[in-house]
């Protein structure tokens, strides 16, 4: 079974076409993102209108590179890109598409050309939770089975920060999320903060290598609540008066890197030891991670020693499947497909605000 996925709810456009024959066996045929990073950069964040303009201009030639690695392989029809993209067409069985969350005019883009081409081609078409794209990331590399159920997914990005119970593939339960700024929207504000530039995960993350964590203890906001709730406004805000308190409106190179050092540390701390008190609370099997900001070094090396500790089974995706990106939301379309065969067809809606059911 072959199927082409397509991602744009943020910044990204990306399409994957992926071919699985058996819930273990998922080979990545192609995985084209355009990424619009050094666009937005100099707004200090994404910008919905021209994240929109952007994917319009880009996802025609995205969807023929995705799709080269299955057209004719005759050379005279190779050559016409219209009859290359139709003959390759022919060998998708199924089109995932993102229908939200994430931007409005951003998702509209790549739901209406994949109606487009489901109509065009004559392709089933479903839609996508891009959240539940996150979590099948993990199906990229380690590949699990079903003995990891009921499982724990750590769902950290830019816009999101929850703890949702898996209980087995498309049954879901949020057992926390964040009250206000989600783990990677701290990242950004606190980059801002120490003028490193956007976006701020991988810049706080490299620079804090040569930090002190100890430094500047730092409040791990909610750690102690007895929820699994997450907040990181707080913490955002303590790293603006340690500023103000050092008077430091431009620190040097050193009092950076401890200062991000110090934050990282609060940040991810608070994230490990709710998780695996949630694992041991739902009695789990297993703890996923996921979402861009899993690429972190520090959460990815905390978490998985942690849970290994507790006696839990522990997946994180590759680093390439981190960020947002279409193969995951392939994936995610064909266990779907499986959980809900009369589902889609065309019929696809978007939904900006969509959660977990």
């Amino acid at each position: 079974m072959k199927i082409l996925g397509i991602e744009t709810s943020c910044d990204e456009t990306a399409m994957s076409v992926i071919e699985i024959s058996g819930k273990d066996d998922i080979k990545v045929l192609s995985n084209i993102i355009s990424s619009q990073v050094k666009l937005h950069a100099k707004y200090g964040g994404v910008v919905p209108s021209l994240a929109a303009r952007e994917h319009v201009k880009n996802i025609k030639r995205v969807f023929e590179l995705a799709l080269n690695p299955i057209r004719s392989k005759n050379p005279l029809r190779a050559l016409a890109a219209s009859n290359g993209t139709r003959e390759a067409m022919k060998n998708i069985d199924l089109i995932a598409v993102t229908r939200g969350p994430g931007l409005g005019p951003a998702l509209l883009v790549g739901i209406t050309f994949a109606r487009t081409i489901s109509w065009l081609h004559k392709k089933p078409l479903i839609g996508i939770n891009h959240l539940e794209g996150h979590i099948y990331s993990n199906w990229l590399s380690y590949a699990p089975t079903d003995d990891i159920f009921p499982a724990l997914n750590l769902i950290v990005s830019g816009g999101h920060t929850e703890l949702v119970l898996m209980r087995e593939h498309g049954k879901y339960k949020i057992i926390g999320e964040t009250m206000d700024d989600a783990v990677g929207e701290a990242f950004d504000k606190v980059a801002r903060l120490l003028g490193l530039g956007y976006p701020g995960g991988p810049l706080i993350s490299k620079i804090a290598e040569n930090g002190d964590p100890a430094k500047y203890p730092l409040p791990s906001p909610m750690a102690k609540s007895k929820n699994y709730d997450f907040s990181y406004s707080g913490l955002k805000t303590a790293v603006l008066y340690l500023l103000r308190d050092l008077k430091l409106e431009n620190p040097d190179e050193q009092t950076r890197a401890d200062i991000a050092a110090s934050f990282q540390k609060a940040a991810i701390d608070v994230l490990v030891q709710k998780t695996i008190r949630a694992a041991k609370e739902y009695k789990v099997k297993s703890i996923l991670l996921s979402g861009g900001v899993s690429a972190n070094k520090l959460l990815r090396e905390n978490l998985h020693k942690t849970a290994t500790e507790a006696g839990l089974k522990y997946f994180q995706p590759p680093m390439e499947y981190t960020t947002d990106n279409a193969t995951m939301i392939a994936v995610a379309g064909y266990f779907t497909s499986l959980n809900n065969k009369k589902a889609p067809i065309s019929g696809v809606k978007m939904d900006a605000n969509l959660g977990f059911k």
